[in-house]
């Protein structure tokens, strides 16, 4: 366990400090604010209703950060899950760079030879874009504003329609690899080159981010090293991406997807019984105003309205599955226009799934926290560090669970940075090196060898 400083511990008088906690209480100058004991003043002593259960009355007793003033930290077991995670996802990459050997073409590499089956990349397509901080952000979404958010799974149904119905038969009958070929076609070379600049350039930004961020937000919370586990993640990603190809990428995008939801349940059931029944949470929720579902309002201040989450969700999903070089390249990996189709509505229910968990472990995390705000009590500082926090406070006391919920969040980054990987190799084979002339008459072999070497510095 690692303490709090002396001026974070000032704000509750508990856990380490028992006896001066003890002291203030008989004293009547500690009185119970929901979850946590703090020292009150004078002043805020008037205003403190009196009787029997107001003081030190705790609302949520146990072993809590909010009741100790002491966060837990990872221990042995939870990094053994850590490791193992990206032990498994580079043995995939060396299980088929070892497997397909002699089949060094790039639309093998890139494509997987146009014969993925419809379960890996229905998989990869659900969890391309399901990130680290989606995983950490949405139950903070929950947290700190209300459900509106929910409503996005509503954009998710009618933006998959429409990636189904129209833009991936489009891009499949082209028999392009990088979308970016049509803007040729439909302009020129330079219309292309400029398209593809920018999507690099996009996706190295975004994969930065992707990396750094959720390691950060673990290590304020749980002790996680910062920049071990950032370059940990770097490189066996790089590792099995540059290794196995497209087949490496849908295979243990399939693994992190099954690790995404056991983490997330994990989480979610605990959660639950700790809160006497997910029944209770919502009611807790319901009672301060965080169940919303009836916000119509055209205002464009409001932050989430019905109007912004399905509309505006709608055609940033429909980028998403519909044109984004990450997403078209798995449906391309399918045999057939109706496998891709298939596999697209075959990832809906889980993407829908993923999200609903986030949200609903979100409910549950206000509940918990409802009477003692973190951030408000300094046991973290921002709301990225709320979901790591309640991990460690429902979770902690058994060994290996809160590697499960790391876990989650490494295959959220993982699954996420190998599908950009995996696009941006795409993109710059097909409209940097192919349209460069020392590349463009190359054989399929030297090809598929300057993918693999140039994958790392992508």
């Amino acid at each position: 366990m690692r303490p709090l400083s002396q001026s974070r511990q000032l704000r509750c008088c508990c856990g380490e400090r028992k006896k001066a906690c003890d002291a203030d209480i008989t004293a009547g100058r500690c009185y119970s604010f929901g979850s946590c004991f703090r020292r009150v003043s004078q002043k805020e002593t008037s205003l403190i209703p009196k009787g029997p259960g107001v003081v030190c009355w705790r609302a949520m007793a146990g072993d809590y950060s909010i009741n100790t003033g002491v966060i837990r930290t990872f221990g042995p077991v939870d990094y053994m899950f850590f490791v193992l995670t990206l032990l498994v996802s580079a043995g995939i990459g060396i299980f088929y760079a070892i497997w397909d050997r002699r089949r060094n073409t790039p639309q093998e590499f890139l494509l997987g030879g146009k014969k993925m089956a419809l379960f890996p990349v229905a998989m990869s397509l659900m969890v391309t874009f399901i990130s680290a901080a989606t995983l950490l952000g949405n139950p903070a979404e929950m947290y700190n504003y209300n459900t509106m958010w929910w409503y996005l799974v509503v954009a998710f149904i009618f933006a998959i329609a429409g990636a189904c119905r129209i833009f991936i038969p489009f891009f499949y009958n082209l028999g392009i690899t990088s979308t970016f070929e049509y803007l040729e076609m439909r302009f020129d070379k330079h219309v292309r080159i400029f398209g593809s600049s920018l999507l690099i350039l996009q996706t190295l930004l975004y994969m930065a981010f992707l990396l750094y961020a959720p390691c950060l937000a673990l290590n304020a919370v749980t002790g996680l090293p910062l920049w071990g586990s950032v370059i940990g993640m770097g490189l066996i990603v790089t590792f099995y991406t540059s290794l196995g190809g497209m087949k490496a990428v849908l295979w243990t995008d399939t693994f992190q997807a099954g690790v995404i939801f056991a983490g997330l349940l994990a989480v979610l059931i605990q959660g639950s019984i700790v809160m006497g029944g997910f029944s209770n949470a919502w009611l807790i929720a319901s009672n301060r105003s965080r169940i919303v579902f009836d916000e119509f309002d055209f205002d464009p201040k409001t932050r989430h309205t019905v109007w912004s989450m399905v509309v505006g969700g709608l055609f940033f999903w429909v980028y998403l599955y519909g044109i984004n070089q990450a997403q078209v390249q798995r449906c391309l990996s399918c045999p057939s226009v109706k496998k891709a189709q298939m596999a697209l509505v075959l990832n809906l229910p889980g993407l829908i799934l993923i999200v609903s968990f986030c949200c609903m472990i979100g409910i549950e995390m206000f509940a918990f926290y409802a009477d003692c705000h973190p951030i408000t009590f300094g046991l973290v500082e921002n709301t990225d560090q709320l979901l790591p926090l309640f991990v460690m406070d429902i979770l902690g006391h058994v060994d290996g669970l809160p590697g499960v919920f790391l876990s989650c969040v490494v295959s959220g980054s993982l699954s996420s940075l190998s599908s950009g990987l995996s696009a941006l190799g795409a993109v710059t084979f097909s409209d940097v090196m192919q349209t460069n002339r020392c590349c463009k008459n190359a054989s399929e072999f030297r090809s598929t060898i300057d993918l693999k070497i140039t994958r790392p510095f992508t």
